[in-house]
């Protein structure tokens, strides 16, 4: 195990991002987020709809700038192909309020 690993420290862009929203809820293929500096943001959210939505096994994306609200549909068994969205999906289940 990689001491980065250990520690948590983000690798990438999709790691800080998910490190600076709040996990909401988590279910396989369902993810709730929160971004306070979307609220009141369009160009935030329109950044955010954009980055997510291009991210393999992602099937859809809805956001909200007036409650910085992100809902994010995806399928579980397309997404864990992906070793760097798998890390990810297991940082979002350990960090979620409701599961």
């Amino acid at each position: 195990m990689r001491w980065m690993d250990v520690l948590q420290i983000p690798t990438n862009r999709l790691d800080l991002f998910i490190r600076s929203v709040e996990i909401a809820s988590y279910l396989p293929g369902r993810v709730r987020l929160y971004l306070k500096n979307m609220i009141g943001n369009p160009a935030m959210e329109r950044e955010v709809q954009s980055y997510l939505a291009a991210l393999e096994g992602v099937d859809e994306v809805e956001t909200s700038a007036v409650t910085g609200s992100i809902l994010i549909k995806y399928d579980p068994l397309r997404l864990r192909k992906n070793a760097e969205l798998c890390k990810v999906e297991e940082y979002i289940k350990l960090h979620a309020r409701r599961k």
